[in-house]
């Protein structure tokens, strides 16, 4: 709840906002909360699980998304909240000269730690400078940060590996495959 106050603090103090995108959980807490409550704190509507946005016109967004029991295209007025899950496309810019050119950008708070040879980089060009914003810039009261804003506590996170106990050497025949395929369904190794 804390991490959802803050980024909504944060989203409010933006101009018009048209599609806020979130992760679908993060690592460490899991509990999978932060983009449905930034939608809740905001008003939006949100639309989860995306595995692709296929079309925004005309203020409304097409969305293709997947479950556990298959794919829905659903559509959705703008503004509106999308959380992505894992089997998006990765993010990244459209193009490598883009990483290149904001390879060194920084926010006040980094540059300050900076030597002041590169001092020059960041007055020559503003584009590098990443704006950073304090709780006084967002208006947020400090009671609904951090551990004393959220509810909800992570007793432990365990990290489970999966370890084949036996092994089987197929040639490769169809009947084999066959039978392996039957074999992993009925003990639900797989779907």
């Amino acid at each position: 709840m804390a991490t959802s106050y803050a980024l909504a603090c944060a989203v409010r103090n933006l101009p018009q906002v048209d599609v806020i995108v979130c992760g679908r959980q993060a690592i460490d807490g899991d509990t999978a909360q932060v983009g449905p409550q930034v939608a809740e704190k905001l008003g939006l509507p949100q639309i989860t699980y995306a595995e692709e946005i296929t079309d925004v016109t005309d203020g409304v967004i097409t969305v293709k998304r997947r479950l556990d029991h298959g794919v829905e295209t659903v559509k959705g007025k703008l503004p509106l909240l999308v959380t992505v899950n894992g089997s998006a496309a990765p993010c990244r810019p459209r193009h490598a000269k883009l990483v290149m050119k904001y390879h060194h950008a920084k926010t006040i708070t980094e540059k300050q730690e900076r030597d002041d040879d590169y001092m020059f980089m960041f007055n020559a060009r503003p584009y590098l400078n990443i704006t950073e914003w304090s709780v006084n810039d967002i208006k947020t009261d400090m009671n609904w940060l951090g551990l004393k804003g959220s509810p909800t506590k992570v007793k432990a996170i365990e990290n489970v590996v999966f370890q084949a106990k036996e092994s089987k050497q197929l040639v490769g025949t169809d009947n084999e495959i066959d039978e392996l395929m039957k074999e992993l369904i009925a003990n639900h190794t797989i779907g």
